[in-house]
């Protein structure tokens, strides 16, 4: 990419949700509708509930959850904050339908504020509208002169909200005997190629629908025959009788990732890239599948497989915890080096220092206990107190740390701000060397498409080379996994029939899946 070109985009991408160290995801979404034999309760939102607890992870800040009865008026609740949180019993019991989808929100193109809460909700000539979007449009300026030469007001920069508008206009073909939605979804597709996972709420059905690049992440799975009457009362042996995927379907559910499955529901496959699935109380069916551009490859972002999914998350075929020890061993093949034990920073190095131990025949052992009832910390103004942060999250483990030379495995480097004050952690409680070994290739350029990467100038190995970045931060040796290992990784025990597999890399390699657009609004 060319240096002024980059220059320009990184002076756009300032001050958009900063945070102190890691990355974060935009959001999560989820979906359930209920068989012909449902009744209008609070199930269905109890449901779309466990999911988004479930989803978590993919965002803190705001959540909501929109419900349909079957009518044009919608059952709405939204606020602030964590799930656990903003749903409570009097709120839940306000959420009453057959149908509802929901989203769990960390802002990347608009503020973290309660206005873009969603799912968003309009009210068009053709009743209600509600949609729950996981990404960020590349082409959203682009989009937004679109919807508002047409006449429609937006009330917040959220890209979200636009694509909720847009899919109120009547495409260019025209309709006949009502909204054809998913000749609206098509157009909408269209316009805006990537990036995006949806679940659009309509009075009597639900549409799943995934970018043509299959970008981000979306599943579909089934609630199983009696679940939905026991899910405020669920047992191991209920649970554990009840896996016959074969079994009479309740309802469907979709969501992010299959995580949100496993308590209440059962995983049946991804959406495909491209496609659009219609979901009514009869069951879901494949409406269309838009392929991607010509000459355009597939672009999963290999980065929920490094960083934001869950372990248990199955995408194309494979669970993600295996795919991390993959890269552990290879990262071991590409950077061995002399220790006594391979450790992780809790819990997202796990998976891959395990790989490391198995390919390189070190034993692995726990270095550091972390605390799990200290929050989420902010940016503190000197290294002092980011160091006592750390310390306050992660305890030495003296017994495999002591006198030991080690090898501390993490999943990624983002500013550098974190590994520093662990190593000297390590080094206080009697390490003899820390090595350092990241189980990703070094972070060099933003994401637009959905994930807060910080500015170019932000990124530690864009400022310094491997040496530089080990004398930084004070480790005897520091190496990444290879782009091309990481790939080789990932794509080990892919399990994909009937398309081409391909994977996002351009936070690492500069090279985005769409082109990078001449004009973006942030």
């Amino acid at each position: 990419m060319e240096s002024t070109e980059g220059n320009s985009l990184q002076a756009l991408r300032q001050n958009r949700g900063k945070v102190d160290s890691g990355l974060t995801h935009e959001c999560g979404v989820f979906a359930a509708i209920g068989n012909e034999s449902w009744e209008a309760g609070t199930e269905i939102a109890q449901i779309v509930l466990i999911g988004l607890q479930a989803l978590q992870h993919r965002g803190q800040e705001s959540t909501g959850i929109v419900t349909s009865e079957g009518h044009n008026e919608f059952n709405v609740q939204k606020g602030m904050g964590l799930v656990k949180n903003v749903f409570t019993n009097e709120s839940i019991s306000q959420l009453t339908g057959v149908m509802g989808i929901g989203h769990t929100r960390y802002s990347t193109s608009a503020k973290s504020t309660a206005i873009n809460a969603q799912p968003f909700v309009v009210h068009s000539m053709h009743g209600s509208l509600a949609v729950a979007h996981n990404g960020e449009l590349v082409n959203a300026s682009t989009l937004r002169k679109q919807v508002l030469d047409r006449g429609v007001g937006l009330s917040t920069h959220s890209d979200s909200e636009l694509i909720t508008q847009a899919l109120c206009l009547i495409p260019p073909d025209g309709e006949v005997n009502g909204p054809d939605w998913p000749a609206r979804i098509r157009h909408l597709m269209q316009l805006a190629p990537l990036s995006y996972s949806l679940v659009v709420l309509l009075k009597d059905r639900i549409y799943a629908v995934r970018d043509p690049y299959g970008n981000r992440p979306l599943c579909l799975g089934k609630i199983l025959a009696s679940t939905h009457e026991m899910v405020n009362g669920f047992t191991e042996d209920i649970v554990n009788k009840i896996v016959d995927a074969e079994k009479p379907a309740d309802g469907w559910v979709v969501a992010s990732e299959s995580c949100a499955f496993m308590k209440i529901t059962r995983y049946m496959r991804e959406i495909k890239p491209g496609e659009i699935v219609e979901l009514t109380r009869s069951g879901p069916k494949t409406i269309d599948i838009i392929p991607t551009p010509a000459g355009k490859a597939m672009a999963f972002c290999i980065f929920e497989y490094v960083y934001f999914a869950r372990p248990t998350s199955i995408f194309e075929g494979q669970e993600v915890y295996n795919a991390r020890v993959h890269c552990g061993r290879q990262l071991a093949l590409e950077h061995p080096v002399e220790a006594d034990i391979v450790g992780s920073v809790p819990e997202s190095g796990n998976a891959a220092a395990h790989g490391y131990s198995l390919q390189s025949n070190i034993p692995q052992g726990e270095l550091l206990a972390k605390n799990t009832y200290v929050g989420r910390t902010f940016i503190q103004p000197s290294n002092r107190l980011r160091q006592m942060n750390v310390a306050l999250k992660f305890s030495p483990i003296l017994t495999n740390v002591k006198g030991k030379r080690i090898i501390l495995i993490d999943d990624s480097i983002v500013r550098g701000n974190t590994v520093g004050p662990i190593i000297k952690l390590l080094r206080k409680s009697g390490a003899k060397e820390v090595h350092i070994r990241i189980a990703s290739p070094p972070l060099k350029f933003p994401c637009y498409m959905g994930i807060n990467i910080p500015t170019r100038e932000e990124l530690i190995a864009n400022a310094k080379d491997f040496e530089d970045i080990a004398l930084k931060v004070g480790a005897d040796s520091l190496h990444y996994l290879s782009v091309e290992g990481l790939v080789r990784a990932v794509q080990k025990d892919i399990k994909v029939q009937g398309r081409k597999i391909g994977h996002c890399t351009a936070c690492l390699t500069g090279e985005y899946p769409g082109g990078v657009p001449d004009n973006l609004d942030w």
